[in-house]
This record gives structure tokens, sequence and C-alpha cells, in this order.
């Protein structure tokens, strides 16, 4: 069974791969004019993306994915309101924090801005707003709550924040919604709404298991944008 995912999520990831390792090749080749040794180098560093989204692909299906919807699915039947809050907040808080895509991100920000703005506080920041939102997202699934009402509410907040938010903040807090859909945020996330769905019989499965990485990603821009009113 693993071999039969390793090669499916090989072939998977060579598809998505190939185009792009093709289109620098040439553009190295007949534009840049790079050396051998150059191409070489890429090439080999293509090899080594490809072999390590394989693994990292099959560490998410068979891992990942299964350990988030049994922890979603057993939430409900094991603990009170806040205790389940409060391990989907933590969760999600952890591995925003692990995220490879913010922390490309804050580390980016904070040689740019020569160290005004910190990157773990950074870091702090955009994975106390996902983890809210995401306690937001449980309790939608848990109450029944529409997800237009909480989309709606959320960029509302998102709208009057931006008109007196710092540019420099504005563009930061997009961007920082953006890098929280990454490859470990997602599975987790996803994973939990499945999971949390799945022992609420009364509901269906496609409308209360997603949206909620729209509603995650809402939480990082509202939390950059307060600091940017704070200390603009």
């Amino acid at each position: 069974m693993m071999m039969a995912d390793l090669k499916e999520n090989l072939m998977d990831v060579v598809g998505a791969i190939t185009p792009i390792t093709v289109a620098i090749l040439l553009l190295q080749i007949f534009v840049l004019g790079s050396s051998w040794e150059s191409i070489l180098l890429f090439l080999a560093s293509a090899l080594l993306v490809t072999a390590g989204f394989t693994m990292f692909l099959l560490g998410v299906k068979t891992g990942m994915l299964p350990m988030g919807e049994s922890i979603g699915a057993e939430l409900p039947n094991r603990g009170t309101l806040v205790f389940i809050l409060a391990v989907v907040f933590s969760l999600t808080f952890l591995v925003t924090v692990a995220e490879p895509d913010v922390r490309v991100l804050t580390i980016t920000i904070e040689s740019v801005s020569e160290g005004l703005l910190d990157r773990t506080a950074l870091l702090l920041i955009i994975a106390t707003g996902v983890g809210f939102f995401m306690m937001a997202s449980a309790l939608r699934i848990i109450y029944n709550v529409p997800l237009k009402l909480l989309l709606g509410v959320g960029y509302f907040c998102v709208l009057v924040l931006a008109f007196f938010t710092p540019p420099e903040f504005l563009a930061i807090s997009f961007d920082s919604g953006g890098v929280t859909t990454g490859p470990i945020t997602v599975p987790i996330i996803l994973a939990l709404g499945v999971g949390i769905t799945s022992v609420l019989s009364r509901r269906t499965a496609l409308s209360d298991s997603f949206g909620l990485i729209g509603l995650a990603s809402i939480g990082p821009i509202i939390g950059v944008m307060l600091l940017g009113v704070l200390t603009g």
C-alpha cells in the first residue's frame, strides 16, 4: 500500500515540477547564459525538490491526515467546549509556527526592514491569528453558523482596518494571510475539520469541513493590521 502511494505521489510531483524545471532550464541556457556548473547545480536541486516533496506528500497521506482526522473526531466526545477550543487553538498555533512559508516570510520581512520588525513577534502574531480563527471555525461547525456570516464579518473588519493601517503593514498583512495556506498547515486544518464534522451526523461534511482555510487566513491579516495600527 505504501509503495503504491509512493509511486502515485512521485508521478504527481514529477508532473508538477517538470514544466517549471524545463522553463527555468531554457531560460538559463538561452537567456541568462548560465555556466554548466550552475545548470548542473539547478538540476541536482530539482531532483532533491522532487524527492523531498514526494516523501512529504507520503507523510501527509499516511500520517498527518489520519492523525488530524482522529483528533478532530475524538474532541467532541472527550471534553468540554473549552477543552475542544483549547486543543484546536494549541494545535493550529504550533502547526503555523512550524509552517516553512511563514518562517520564510518573517525572515524576509525582518531582513528588508533591517530589524525594525522582529520575525519572532511577527511569527507569534500570525500563529495567534490562525489559532483564534480556527476556534471560530470550530464554533461554526458545532453551532451550525453560516460560513458566509463569518467570512462577511471577518473581511468587513479587514476593510475597516485597511483605512487605519500604515501602507507597509497593509502589504505585509495580506502576505501573512497567504503564507498560512502552506503544505503543513492546510492538511492539519482540513483534517481537523473533517474529523469534527464526522461525529456530527446531522450535518454534511462538504458544507462544514471546508471553508476553514479561508477563515484561518483572515486571522493573520487582522493580527498584522492591528500591529500596524498600534505601532504606526
